[in-house]
């Protein structure tokens, strides 16, 4: 048997990925021409390299038909329903990192809170006939977040490409969005709550509790975190 590793395909998270691995003498590369998904690992016998879409690697985790993969830990929550009774966190790898949060509008004086935010939702259903739109590409994170915080009249709404100009585009009148600097935000006229942090992501290696494991895969994956150092 081989485990298989799976990796973000291309990109700043493929380079750091090989990178984080390379510092721990693992080195990582791409096999073929760059439309081809392969690569191999050096360093350590019984490993297969397997190139994703950072996207895909929640899903091929929870299937089992990978036994590691890196992606950011945002990605998990959001995409796989009781993710701890499915994956295992073996290491942040300490990068990726950005915060996902919820923003108003500048012009919101007397919304600094989430408290502040349930008021104005509230009275926003009153005047106008309908719950505050909030766009966002990670509903159960938020949805989740929101409920524990007793956030109520209010409605997610998708948004897949560039979050932050809902609000202008007058499609929502808050977001919930990852964030690294917050200029973005800013750029939009848009502020962070003080107390919407709901998840601080970063690139993380999983193990994934689905997969078949077997003795000699389980042998290889202690050879594999002694050489990491996790």
């Amino acid at each position: 048997m081989t485990i298989k590793l799976g990796v973000p395909s291309k990109g700043r998270l493929m380079d750091k990925t090989f990178d984080w691995f390379e510092e721990r003498g693992l080195t990582l590369k791409k096999t073929g021409s760059e439309r081809e998904y392969s690569g191999a690992v050096e360093g350590i016998d019984g490993v297969e390299l397997v190139l994703l879409s950072a996207g895909e690697i929640p899903r091929e985790l929870t299937a089992g038909r990978i036994h590691l993969g890196v992606t950011g830990s945002d990605l998990v929550r959001e995409k796989v329903p009781s993710w701890e009774t499915r994956v295992t966190e073996l290491a942040g790898m300490g990068f990726g990192g950005a915060d996902l949060i919820i923003a108003v509008p500048t012009s919101w004086v007397d919304v600094e809170t989430l408290d502040d935010l349930d008021a104005a939702a509230a009275q926003f259903r009153r005047t106008h006939g309908y719950r505050l739109r909030i766009a966002t590409k990670y509903h159960r994170l938020v949805r989740e977040f929101l409920r524990e915080h007793g956030v109520a009249d209010y409605q997610l709404v998708d948004s897949q490409g560039a979050t932050e100009g809902t609000v202008r585009n007058e499609t929502a009148e808050a977001v919930a969005d990852i964030t690294s600097t917050g200029e973005t935000l800013r750029a939009n006229n848009l502020k962070i709550l003080s107390d919407s942090l709901v998840h601080s992501s970063q690139a993380t290696l999983f193990k994934s509790r689905t997969a078949d494991w077997s003795n000699e895969d389980r042998l290889v994956l202690a050879q594999l975190e002694d050489l990491l150092g996790i």
